[in-house]
């Protein structure tokens, strides 16, 4: 019985090793992919499943109309699911890309200013007005 035991203990072990090394990660790209089919825009640079580049110039619920890069400017017809990669986002993607960057880095620059100004000292609310000329923590401007 301990020996049976072992054996579905190391059946299952196997089990998991396999799951984490291969059905996991197939999963993850699998997910991948579906998001950027779904995400698919006019303008953007593709590569379809049997190595066709062009632009998207149409997009609908199924199927998507690539633009051949050619001198007849050759119209295709795809289905999402032919769509294996962008090669470049389109620029309306980009832009909306790049102002999230440039209002990250303005905050940045708003950050590193107000870190830059000399901090103002608080004024104590425990001592009267005229004890202040005899605080020691308080710099003298005629020194």
């Amino acid at each position: 019985m301990n020996m049976s035991a072992l054996q579905i203990g190391l059946l299952v072990l196997i089990f998991v090793v396999m799951y984490m090394l291969m059905i996991r990660p197939q999963r993850k790209r699998q997910k991948a992919l579906d998001e950027l089919r779904r995400n698919l825009a006019v303008g953007d640079k593709i590569v379809t499943i049997g190595g066709v580049l062009g632009t998207i110039v149409k997009v609908s619920d199924d199927d998507i109309v690539v633009q051949v890069a050619t001198s007849d400017k050759v119209k295709l017809v795809f289905k999402r699911w032919a769509i294996s990669t962008v090669v470049e986002p389109s620029a309306k993607k980009s832009d909306d890309k790049d102002t999230d960057r440039k209002s990250m880095a303005d905050r940045e620059k708003e950050l590193n200013e107000d870190q830059a100004k000399p901090a103002r000292k608080p004024k104590r609310l425990d001592k009267k007005d005229d004890s202040d000329e005899d605080d020691p923590d308080e710099d003298d401007d005629s020194n």
